[in-house]
């Protein structure tokens, strides 16, 4: 459990037919991760498929939006698969050939409902204006009119001998202008370039805008009905051509050609080999489910091929795997410290954030988006850590009046609250220094971590309680020595003792700093109480029930919203720059899953 796994190699003898739809199968019901081994022929899927695929794309780019959702088949094909996508662009084209003037129809109408929609806006903001439409529409030789929509708050300058008028619009600004039609001429050049839209006014609108809301409703309701009729006929002729069926061929396809760039194949056959995190058992259900003519062998790896590594944690250690992968993945021989952090993480969180309802809501908060978010576990355990650490602090919702503190309240023992995590500092420090030991048996260099490590070890518990027991400052002296002689005698010559003290005078410095920087656990602690205190007394101060009521209720929302990010800020970077940093390089090959068709295509099947 506290060290990462290899992943599972597999290997896959498919049927040359059958390579597309083993491999999506593969990918969506088991993260699986290509390993290509080099072989004397190779399937190239996208040099083969290429042509035929950019036929599809821009057919896509044009009438993707009136296609059916595509609908992936499980079952196997007799066909290649260049011959799959053929047929499927076969559909595709006959599909476009009965569309494409139904297509136009419905573009056409869309674009009518959205100007008719903004002249349905346009109308509301006109209807108290003296503004006669028809004129406009009906404006002669002399004056001509233009009606602009500007992106922003910006309008450019109107010519001095034009009339203008401006109007809101959304986040738009709306700009109406009279003028001659040269100088509107040389207006429409500049608009343009400050990305104005213009709209035509249409020559139905008569009379005031007032007069024509009525009429521009019912020819927007027509409109509407129009383009839903034509979106019906589309669907119809969608399913005549077995168009979703057709598409879910190209897309699989599609999706096989970018992610594989060459396989092992012969006429008949594809070799699919790689990596999975899931057991072998499991991938040879999901290729027995999906009908495919495969064969799946697991295997040692291959000698020379270094294997990615998973993390593989109980359920409730989970959710502390994101702090490590922060870093990256520990090597094969690094400690994976995420169930210890499922302790050390809620206890950091919980002493800087003591409060019984605040942490209530953190931990209900947690409940209800785990299912959506699985990281929202972190929340539950901060939470109910943070309700601990109230009671004993005696705090509820900022108040300490409500429960009597159990051991005691922070401002009334503030040099307790500082010390206790410095003790804490000091503990974990040195247990990350054990850690590197272990590792270093882990990675045969247990002689070399004890002939100078250790050391290190021994002189920092040494100066650590020589400042309790001054008696003990000779055992971090021994320490001192112990490393650099250990030094000298791995490194097997006396020149190597200057480096190695610089070395260790550097290691001491980072200590004596990382074991200070767990005071400010203690002094969030005393920060969030300290506002707490705040809260309550500015509350008191308000005097009315309602007015007090009001100042506690935004007081804890603040306090759940900044103290809450900042001290999760806190516990990250204590985890990460001063625990991790004595261990863990995290220089593990990370493992990498395909990534899996839509899945609006495939189903996870309970295998």
């Amino acid at each position: 459990m506290f060290r990462p796994q290899p992943a599972y190699w597999f290997e896959v003898l498919v049927a040359h037919d059958d390579c597309a739809l083993a491999l999506a199968a593969l990918a969506t019901n088991g993260a699986i991760e290509l390993e290509t081994r080099a072989a004397a022929s190779m399937l190239a899927p996208l040099t083969e498929l290429k042509p035929l695929l950019d036929r599809y794309a821009e057919l896509a780019r044009r009438f993707a939006r009136y296609w059916p959702q595509p609908l992936l088949s499980q079952t196997t094909s007799a066909f290649s698969p260049r011959e799959v996508l053929q047929r499927a662009l076969g559909r595709l084209s006959m599909w476009h050939a009965t569309a494409e003037p139904l297509v136009r129809t419905v573009q056409a109408l869309e674009h009518e409902t959205q100007e008719l929609e903004i002249w349905h806006v346009l109308l509301g903001k006109f209807s108290e204006r003296p503004l006669d439409f028809g004129m406009l529409a009906g404006s002669g030789p002399v004056l001509a009119h233009r009606f602009y929509l500007f992106p922003g708050q910006a309008l450019p300058p109107v010519p001095e001998n034009a009339l203008s008028l401006t109007f809101e619009h959304g986040a738009e600004q709306g700009l109406v202008v009279i003028a001659p039609p040269q100088v509107l001429t040389d207006f429409d050049r500049y608009a343009t370039a400050h990305r104005g839209r213009l709209l035509t006014v249409p020559r139905w609108l008569r009379g005031q805008a007032h007069d024509n809301v009525t009429v521009l409703e019912r020819r927007l309701q027509r409109t509407r009905r129009a383009a839903e009729r034509l979106r019906d006929m589309l669907a119809w002729v969608g399913e005549s051509a077995q168009l979703a069926p057709a598409l879910g061929d190209i897309e699989r396809l599609r999706w096989f050609a970018s992610q594989v760039e060459r396989l092992p194949a012969t006429d008949y056959f594809a070799w699919i080999s790689g990596w999975s995190d899931t057991a072998p058992a499991a991938l040879r259900a999901v290729l027995a489910g999906s009908g495919v003519r495969a064969l799946l062998r697991a295997a040692e790896s291959p000698a020379g091929i270094v294997p990615p590594l998973v993390l593989r944690n109980p359920s409730w250690a989970r959710p502390f795997e994101l702090f490590v992968r922060a870093l990256g993945v520990p090597g094969r021989d690094e400690i994976d410290p995420s169930p210890l952090l499922a302790l050390l993480v809620p206890l950091l969180f919980g002493y800087m954030f003591a409060d019984v309802g605040q942490g209530l809501v953190l931990l209900v908060a947690g409940l209800l988006l785990t299912r959506r978010f699985p990281y929202a576990r972190l929340l539950v355990a901060g939470g109910g850590s943070a309700m601990l650490f109230g009671l004993l602090f005696g705090s509820v919702f900022a108040r300490e009046d409500w429960l009597p503190a159990v051991w005691l309240h922070p401002l009334d023992a503030p040099l307790t609250v500082l010390g206790l995590p410095l003790v804490l500092g000091v503990l974990l420090l040195a247990f990350g220094l054990v850690l590197n030991g272990i590792q270093a048996v882990w990675r045969g260099a247990g002689r070399h971590w004890l002939l100078t490590e250790a050391g290190l070890l021994v002189a920092y518990l040494g100066a650590v309680f020589g400042l309790l027991w001054p008696f003990i400052f000779w055992l971090s002296a021994a320490g001192l020595l112990w490393v650099l002689a250990g030094q000298a005698l791995a490194a097997r010559r006396l020149g190597a003792l200057v480096p190695a003290a610089g070395h260790l005078f550097e290691q001491l410095f980072q200590l004596a700093v990382n074991t200070l920087s767990f005071t400010r656990v203690g002094a969030f602690a005393l920060a969030h109480a300290g506002l707490s205190s705040a809260i309550v007394a500015l509350a008191a101060a308000a005097g009315h029930p309602l007015a007090t009521f009001m100042v506690m209720l935004v007081g804890n929302l603040i306090v759940l919203v900044l103290e809450g990010l900042v001290v999760s800020i806190q516990t990250t970077r204590l985890v990460l720059f001063e625990f991790f940093i004595r261990f863990l390089k995290a220089e593990g090959r990370p493992f990498r899953p395909l990534a899996a068709p839509a899945s609006t295509f495939f189903e996870r099947s309970p295998a």
